[in-house]
């Protein structure tokens, strides 16, 4: 045996030993998660029985500050004031035991708490562990009103059936949203950039701007070169996605919605559609990504009716919820004042 040999051997031994190692530590890991959020929920419902036996609201407090005091000398940080009122939350938002995921950590359950609402909190403990984010990224989903911009792009009832953790039924509308947040570009809007920038920076940070497209998306060409009877085309951004089997094709545009922005998109998904999609592959889908709509021109054109083709407007900041409600009711605003044209004509 040579001694490129012993080498190989060893090194598949120690990586046999290795896996071991992590797959044992990982399992570690989450058992402690699972054993510490339980013991939070538990600290959580003690602190609720105990203040509940006095009306004053003073008292309670006393109650918070007493065994912060007590359990910092006895078992060091983690157990202050705001972490105590945070275990206390847990047990109010979360009141049977049995349902605290243990794939979440106390960091994922700590953001989760800051969402009131029930069902969207439900929503994002489904997409937590089916997408398996990390804190980071569920925070950023949270904070740029992934669960609102869902509902504004698509039927509620998929949203519903996003919970029951099902992909059945997928079409193509049901992944496209309105508008994207790109914030961690970090571009400001009074400046200016050009298309090639805003691709640029897409590419540099492509974890994140997967995670905003949403699940099922995978990365396959940047400037992807089309030929047509020798005239060179380019696509700025091309994806598959595996969950609706087919290709998604990015066009990125500085300002406002053109018509021959639409046309382009149509010549370029109609061009996938015979030349490069596969048998088995679903139609092509086609995204301009504009820094402003032309609702005009959306009703006018082939956006109207078209299945496979959408203008989605991307907003380079974090909206506020203020903000997003304007953007997400613009379209249902248009529809009405329309409505009462015609009625009155």
């Amino acid at each position: 045996m040579t001694s490129d040999n012993k080498n190989m051997i060893n090194n598949n031994f120690y990586e046999s030993v290795k896996n071991i190692l992590e797959e044992a530590r990982t399992k570690a890991y989450s058992s402690i998660n699972s054993y510490m959020l339980k013991a939070y929920w538990n600290i959580g419902r003690m602190i609720v029985e105990e203040q509940s036996g006095t009306d004053r609201a003073e008292y309670g407090q006393y109650i918070l500050k007493e065994l912060s005091k007590k359990l910092t000398k006895d078992y060091g940080k983690g157990f202050d004031y705001s972490n105590l009122t945070r275990m206390r939350k847990l047990y109010l938002s979360f009141t049977n035991i049995d349902a605290l995921r243990q794939q979440l950590s106390w960091t994922h359950y700590r953001l989760l708490m800051k969402v009131e609402d029930a069902t969207k909190r439900d929503f994002y403990i489904a997409e937590c562990i089916k997408s398996n984010w990390s804190t980071r990224q569920l925070e950023r989903q949270i904070n740029s009103f992934y669960y609102e911009r869902l509902l504004s792009s698509q039927d509620k009832n998929l949203v519903r059936s996003e919970i029951l953790e099902t992909e059945i039924g997928l079409k193509s509308n049901d992944i496209i949203k309105d508008p994207y947040v790109l914030e961690f570009l970090d571009l400001k809007e009074n400046i200016n950039f050009l298309e090639k920038d805003l691709e640029q920076g897409l590419m540099n940070n492509l974890q994140e701007f997967l995670l905003e497209l949403g699940k099922g998306f995978a990365f396959v060409a940047r400037q992807k070169r089309i030929t047509a009877d020798g005239d060179h085309f380019y696509i700025d951004l091309v994806f598959y996605n595996y969950l609706l089997k087919c290709f998604v094709l990015i066009d990125l545009k500085i300002g406002k919605l053109t018509h021959e922005n639409i046309g382009q998109m149509d010549f370029y998904v109609r061009y996938y559609e015979k030349e490069v999609k596969g048998d088995d592959d679903n139609p092509t889908i086609g995204i301009i990504l504009c820094s402003e709509k032309n609702e005009t021109i959306v009703k006018y054109s082939i956006l109207e009716e078209s299945k496979q083709i959408f203008a989605s407007k991307y907003m380079l900041y974090m909206p506020t919820e203020e903000e997003l409600k304007r953007e997400i009711n613009k379209d249902r605003e248009i529809l009405e004042i329309e409505e009462r044209m015609h009625k009155d004509e």
